[in-house]
């Protein structure tokens, strides 16, 4: 869903640099495109939770964790799932499903915009990105039950990375291939 929904990106890009030529070059501002970049980012943003923790990609506080072991690592990880991830996203299910059946009853429209959009599409993204926050929350858990029996993480699927991340790992591998003999260790 994450990958899905990364295509918001592209219809983000495109409606910004239309508004702008309008605005800009043409003196003819539209009234959907702030509306349209609102709903995209937060579409975006709520679809794109799950991926990231899929991917290890949410920021967290590495200075301490990274220096423990392994199966301190993964014990650390299920305790914070289970108290803080499971409950937030169980609150976003439940929460986020009655917001959006009202919004859904009422056909709500944004009040704060002259062309009036329907939010109720939008509004229903939330209990199903706090289900798919879930069920990933499931998954890792169970790589960190996986972790504290074997002492090694399961192995992650494989993805896009930032580019610098990317040259970074090439540039290990080839670091870990190279023959160290006396005169290049001297270099």
């Amino acid at each position: 869903m994450g990958k899905a929904f990364a295509w918001c990106i592209l219809i983000l890009t495109f409606s910004t640099c239309y508004e702008v030529f309008m605005r800009y070059v043409l003196n003819a501002p539209t009234v959907w495109a702030f509306d349209m970049s609102v709903q995209m980012y937060g579409a975006l943003f709520m679809m794109s939770g799950a991926y990231a923790l899929s991917q290890g990609a949410h920021v967290r506080g590495d200075v301490v964790y990274r220096i423990m072991p392994k199966k301190v690592q993964a014990s650390v990880d299920l305790v914070l799932y289970v108290l803080f991830l499971g409950p937030g996203a169980f609150a976003l299910l439940y929460y986020g499903y009655g917001f959006a059946s009202d919004s859904w009853f009422y056909k709500e429209v944004s009040w704060s915009s002259p062309s009036r959009i329907q939010i109720y599409f939008f509004k229903t993204l939330i209990p199903v990105s706090g289900l798919l926050i879930l069920l990933q929350g499931f998954a890792e858990a169970t790589r960190c039950v996986i972790c504290i029996k074997t002492g090694e993480w399961p192995a992650r699927l494989h993805d896009v990375q930032e580019a610098e991340t990317m040259l970074l790992h090439r540039q290990e591998d080839k670091d870990d291939f190279e023959p160290k003999n006396g005169m290049e260790a001297e270099k």
